[in-house]
């Protein structure tokens, strides 16, 4: 492979960064040239990329959200869409696409890969809801949050002599809620 693609698409994780900086900087030592495709599949299908080095991923691992923004695409869903995608992942020069995101990305990753397309998931969700992976990314950041957030609301609640009931992201999963609950 001279080229791979790297995309983050539905919602942000944190982890997602340091994902994008390991695939770039793996890339550079491997001489491989890495495309970031920007606001995930939208980004695919409107052909809207930047060539990536070390500079672009210095001072990255410590912020929140995503460098190559992150968007839910219809478009790529549907037909047309998606070959406007596969169009311009030839027109890049793309020869193997590298995705960061949770179940729906994953299932875009799983499309790309049944008509030929080499790709590599790597799970980014705070939900933690995707299965053949103990943990994904943005997972223990999420909980950790909780966590200092149920603290803080512990010591008014005890102070007024109240309950409070705390309600957790987590999609259809619950491993946030368990989590936090066990800890």
């Amino acid at each position: 492979m001279r080229k791979i693609g790297v995309l983050t698409a539905g919602g942000d994780a944190p982890g997602m960064n340091a994902a994008i900086r390991a695939v770039v900087r793996f890339g550079i030592y491997n001489n491989i040239n890495i495309v970031g495709i920007k606001n995930g599949f939208r980004g695919l299908v409107e052909g809207d990329s930047v060539e990536m080095n070390l500079s672009s991923v210095a001072d990255i691992i410590h912020r929140g959200g995503t460098v190559l923004g992150s968007a839910r695409s219809k478009e790529f869903i549907e037909e047309e869409g998606f070959q406007k995608a596969l169009k311009n992942i030839k027109y890049l020069g793309i020869d193997g696409l590298v995705t960061i995101g949770g179940d729906g990305t994953l299932n875009g990753a799983l499309a790309l890969g049944r008509v030929g397309i080499p790709v590599v998931g790597i799970p980014g969700t705070i939900d933690n809801d995707l299965p053949y992976t103990q943990y994904t990314l943005g997972f223990f950041t999420a909980l950790t949050t909780v966590l200092e957030a149920v603290e803080k609301i512990r010591d008014t609640s005890s102070s007024h002599s109240r309950t409070n009931v705390i309600e957790v992201m987590g999609r259809n999963c619950g491993d946030i809620a368990l989590y936090a609950g066990l800890a």
